[in-house]
C-alpha cells in the first residue's frame, strides 16, 4: 500500500440494508470490543496518532469452532463526523505476511497528501488488522536464520546445480516451519480462513455488511472474502490485482512477466540521464543490466552479487519514486562501490523479517499445491531463464512449499455468482502482480466487477501519487456505491522520474 512510502462459519444475520447516514441500529452495536493505544511500534511515522487498537478471538479451526483460539490484532481510525458515516471499510496492504494495524493512519493521515479524501474518510470507520499468523495477532515462526533471511524471495539460480543447491536450504526451511513452536497453526494458515477471520471482525465490530480496500495479495483475499461472504460484502475495492488462484506457482512465475513489463520504465529513465554512464537508449540499458549481473556474480561488492542485484532492481520497480534511487544505487555497483543506503526489498517495519516470511511460508503454501520434483523446478527455470531474462528464472526457482510438511484444503473458486460489488483497480506495467493476471480475476469475477486500467508502472495504483482518473473512480465508488464501466485511464506525467 505504501507507494510514497487475503463455506463460511455462522454468524450474525444480513440485514435488509446499510445503515443509512445517521441513522442508527442494534444490528450496528460493537462486540464487547475496548479499543486502546496500539503498540508503539505500530506509530512508525508521525502523523498516524489516531489509531487505536483492540483484539478479536477467532476460532483456529473453523471446523471447530468451539475449540482453541488465537488473537487477532485489529486496528481503527475512527470516523469524526458520525452523521456523515455510512459503515466500515475494512483495509488489507498485501503480503502475505505484512502487518496491517497501520494502513487506516496512513490511509488517513494529515502529514501527507492522502488519496482518500476527507469526505471518504468521514464515511468510513477505516479498520485494519494483523492477519492470522502476523505481528501483533497470534504469529507464526519457522526460525529462520539470518542466512536463509537474507537469501530473500527470488533466489536467482545460474543453472540447474544452483535449483539442487536450493531445494537443499528450501527442504530446511520447510522442516523448520515443520518443528517450530507454532507448527500447530500449519494446517490452518490459509487464505480462507483470514477471510473468515475478516467476516468475525465484522460481526465484532456489529456490521451487517462491511466494505473493503485490499491491496495486492489483499486483492485475493477481499476476492476470497466476497466469494465466501457476498451477502455481506458492501463495497469491494481491490488494487493490484492477483489471478484468481492466488499466489500458487503460476503467480510466483508471474515476477518474471511483471519484470519484463516494467522494466522499460528504468530503462526510459536511466538512457534519459547519459551522465548515469549505463546507457543512451533503453536497449543499451537493457544490455547493461546483463552486463552489471555477470560482473557482481564474478566479484561481489559487499552483500551484492548477481542475485541480490536482481532483487533489489525488482523490489525498487514497485514505485516511480524509486527508479530514480535504484538506478543511483546501480550506478555506484557499476562503479564497483556499495550503495551508502542500499535498496532492498520492502518489508515491513513493525514485524520481525522471520515472521514476516514465515507467514508467507504458511499461506502461500498452505493455499496451494506445489511441484514436489526438482526436475520439474529445473525445467521451469531453464524456460523462464529465456522468456523472462530479467529475473524469471529466480521467479521459477523451487522454495518450501516443495517440502511442506501439510496438504492444502479445498481452495475457493472465485466465479461470477454473488452480488455485484466489486471495483478492481491495475496499472498496466506492474512488477509484482501483472496486468495479464488481473484479467484473468477480471474474466473470473464476470458481472460482478468492473476493472479501471490505468496507463502506469509500479504496485499500488491507489496511492499518495497515483493516477487521478483511477483515485477519483474509487474515492466515488466508495462515497456513492456507483461504478464506473471497465475504463482505461491515460498516463499522467510523474515528476519524481524526472
Amino acid at each position: 500500500m505504501r507507494k510514497a512510502l487475503l463455506s463460511g462459519v455462522a454468524a450474525l444475520a444480513v440485514t435488509a440494508a446499510v445503515l443509512a447516514p445517521g441513522s442508527s441500529s442494534t444490528a450496528a452495536v460493537e462486540k464487547g470490543l475496548a479499543w486502546a493505544p496500539c503498540p508503539a511500534d505500530v506509530y512508525f511515522v508521525p502523523g498516524l496518532e489516531r489509531l487505536e487498537c483492540s483484539t478479536v478471538q477467532v476460532p483456529l479451526d473453523y471446523q471447530n469452532p468451539n475449540g482453541r483460539k488465537i488473537e487477532l490484532a485489529i486496528s481503527r481510525v475512527a470516523s469524526t463526523h458520525p452523521d456523515k458515516k455510512r459503515g466500515v471499510l475494512l483495509t488489507n496492504p498485501g503480503g502475505p505476511g505484512s502487518a496491517g494495524l497501520s494502513m487506516p493512519g496512513l490511509l488517513t493521515a494529515s502529514f501527507v497528501p492522502s488519496p482518500m479524501p476527507r469526505s471518504v474518510q468521514d464515511a468510513y470507520d477505516v479498520v485494519g488488522f494483523d492477519p492470522r499468523g502476523v505481528g501483533h495477532s497470534t504469529p507464526v515462526t519457522c526460525n529462520l536464520t539470518e542466512a536463509q533471511i537474507g537469501i530473500g524471495n527470488l533466489p536467482y539460480p545460474k543453472n540447474s546445480a544452483d535449483v539442487v543447491k536450493q531445494a537443499a536450504i528450501a527442504k530446511a526451511e520447510a522442516k523448520q516451519c515443520a518443528t517450530s513452536s507454532t507448527a500447530y497453526m500449519l494446517p490452518h494458515m490459509t487464505t480462507a480462513n483470514t477471510a473468515r477471520d475478516m467476516d468475525r471482525i465484522r460481526e465484532a465490530l456489529g456490521q451487517p455488511k462491511i466494505s473493503y480496500l485490499g491491496v495486492s495479495y489483499g486483492t485475493y483475499l477481499g476476492a476470497v472474502y466476497t466469494t465466501l461472504f457476498p451477502q455481506r460484502s458492501d463495497r469491494i475495492v481491490l488494487d493490484s490485482n492477483l489471478g484468481p488462484d492466488g499466489y500458487d506457482i503460476k503467480a510466483l512465475r508471474g515476477f518474471g512477466r511483471g519484470m519484463q513489463d516494467r522494466f522499460p520504465d528504468l530503462a526510459k529513465y536511466a538512457a534519459a540521464h547519459p551522465e548515469l554512464g549505463l546507457g543512451t537508449t533503453p536497449a543499451q540499458v537493457t544490455a547493461h543490466y546483463h552486463a552489471t549481473v555477470a560482473k557482481l556474480d564474478r566479484k561481489p561488492v559487499g552483500p551484492y552479487n548477481g542475485s541480490i542485484f536482481r532483487g533489489m532492481i525488482f523490489g525498487n520497480l514497485y514505485s516511480d519514486g524509486q527508479i530514480k534511487t535504484v538506478v543511483e544505487s546501480w550506478q555506484a555497483l557499476d562503479q564497483g562501490k556499495e550503495p551508502p543506503a542500499p535498496a532492498t526489498f520492502p518489508t515491513d517495519p513493525t514485524i520481525p523479517a522471520d515472521n514476516l516470511l514465515a507467514a508467507r511460508f504458511h499461506v502461500i503454501c498452505g493455499d496451494s499445491r506445489w511441484p514436489t520434483s526438482v526436475l520439474s523446478y529445473q525445467i521451469d527455470v531453464a524456460v523462464d531463464r529465456i522468456r523472462h531474462p530479467l529475473i524469471g528464472a529466480g521467479a521459477a526457482n523451487i522454495s518450501a512449499c516443495a517440502y511442506w510438511p501439510t496438504n492444502p484444503g479445498p481452495k475457493v473458486r472465485i466465479s461470477s455468482q454473488g452480488t455485484v460489488d466489486v471495483l478492481m483497480l491495475q496499472n498496466t506495467r506492474d512488477p509484482g502482480t501483472p496486468l495479464v493476471n488481473a484479467r484473468k480475476l477480471r474474466r473470473a469475477f464476470g458481472d460482478r466487477a468492473r476493472m479501471i486500467t490505468i496507463d502506469g508502472g509500479g504496485h499500488g495504483a491507489y496511492a499518495l501519487e497515483g493516477n487521478k482518473c483511477g483515485n477519483n473512480a474509487v474515492n466515488n465508488y466508495l462515497l456513492t456505491g456507483k461504478r464506473p464501466g471497465d475504463t482505461f485511464c491515460p498516463a499522467e506525467p510523474d515528476p519524481a522520474t524526472k
